[in-house]
């Protein structure tokens, strides 16, 4: 598997880059996110994914590490190939895909060419758990040094809350009284947003 590449870029278009490295020429499909964080670059690195099939070897490149997960979060749902999964990442950035995906919100994903109503729930359905609980260890991360938050959090557990939408309601009650230094009144809140 090939990781990343580095060099020079010797062409570079919205949908794919020549990347020079070692003396080397590497076609790479990329996305128009990607590219607009390239665009005025001579020189870079891109992490990459190769995407083999029958017929082909297609090298994907991404310019964050967000991105390429998504990516491959994406094409892990059936019916979601690699180049419907660069087509979203051109339309949306990875985490409006992924708040569209924790939020249920699959008309978003819908606006994107290419994605009807059914594969928008298949993603939604398919990734709400695994976004939830990446998103959790992202997010709780530092909430876990900060025992309000953590002790609330421990609460709604307690009452029988599946851990996604427990996380989900603390956020927004975070979110909506940032400081709070009570656990009952972030509990309260939390259970609000249910």
């Amino acid at each position: 598997m090939i990781a990343y590449l580095k060099g020079r870029y010797s062409l570079l278009t919205p949908t794919y880059v020549h990347l020079e490295t070692q003396g080397i020429g590497y076609e790479v499909f990329i996305s128009l996110n990607t590219f607009e964080s390239i665009r005025d670059k001579s020189e870079g690195q891109l992490f990459t994914y190769l995407h083999i099939r029958e017929d082909a070897h297609i090298l994907y490149g991404f310019a964050t590490v967000a991105e390429k997960e998504m990516f491959l979060q994406l094409i892990g749902v059936n019916g979601v190939g690699a180049s419907t999964a660069r087509m979203m990442l051109s339309s949306l950035k990875p985490e409006e895909i992924s708040r569209a995906i924790l939020q249920g919100n699959s008309r978003q994903l819908e606006s994107v060419k290419g994605i009807g109503r059914k594969t928008a729930e298949r993603i939604v359905l398919e990734l709400r758990d695994k976004l939830g609980q990446k998103a959790t260890d992202i997010n709780f991360s530092n909430a876990i040094n900060n025992t309000v938050e953590q002790d609330a959090l421990n609460a709604l557990l307690a009452l029988g809350i599946a851990r996604p939408a427990a996380e989900q309601a603390l956020r927004k009650a975070i979110n909506q009284s940032p400081g709070s230094d009570k656990v009952e009144d972030l509990i309260k809140s939390a259970l609000k947003n249910m």
